[in-house]
């Protein structure tokens, strides 16, 4: 699986471009279409993966949705983030009321887009509309992680106990790489990580 990360304008966000020569997807949303086309080379993008509902990570997904002729999938709970600006803090400037371009899943399953297989679970603890998707050996979480630590829980939907459960899945979950929604992209990370922030957590 080839995976390239960029750096998004807004609060640093990451975004990845993830697939193979031929069939990639674009996770997360937080960089202009243009930026995106130089990462997906020409290859078919055959969607938009949106791992919660936060401005930086959602803010060009229908941009880029419209570039590449393609859907934009994420949690049945995103739309609540996306329909009011309060919950997405993008202080008025990102609420999205027409949802067609959209598809929700819930719970936890997998699609089959192109040659690719992408498996989902929901999350929590950052925000009700957390969700984790893994594409090969490659799991994205979003801002359930950032960079070293544990994601914010004073946001709207935020909640300690669910960001326990959180832990707990991907301390179990079988990958070989995480990739989170901010910060370097640490290719050594493993389920080291994980419970080292976990221990961090009891400790809290």
């Amino acid at each position: 699986m080839l995976t390239e990360r960029l750096v998004g304008q807004l609060v640093e966000s990451n975004v990845f471009v993830v697939g193979n020569e031929a069939e990639c997807v674009v996770v997360d949303a937080g960089v202009q279409v243009q930026e995106v086309k130089k990462a997906v080379l020409g290859r078919k993008v055959l969607g938009v993966f949106l791992t919660h509902g936060h401005y930086d990570h959602c803010f060009f997904a229908l941009d880029i949705a419209k570039e590449f002729g393609c859907k934009v999938y994420g949690s049945e709970f995103l739309k609540e983030y996306l329909l009011h600006p309060e919950h997405n803090y993008s202080e008025g400037q990102l609420k999205i009321e027409s949802f067609e371009s959209f598809v929700f899943l819930k719970g936890e399953g997998s699609l089959q887009l192109g040659g690719l297989d992408i498996q989902f679970w929901q999350l929590g603890g950052h925000s009700k509309s957390d969700m984790c998707f893994k594409l090969g050996d490659d799991i994205f979480v979003g801002d359930v992680l950032i960079g070293r630590d544990m994601g914010r829980l004073d946001l709207y939907g935020g909640n300690k106990n669910e960001m326990k459960k959180s832990l707990e899945f991907l301390l179990n979950l079988n990958y070989v790489t995480m990739h989170s929604g901010h910060g370097e992209d640490n290719l050594k990370t493993s389920q080291d990580k994980v419970a080292k922030l976990w221990l961090k957590f009891l400790c809290r």
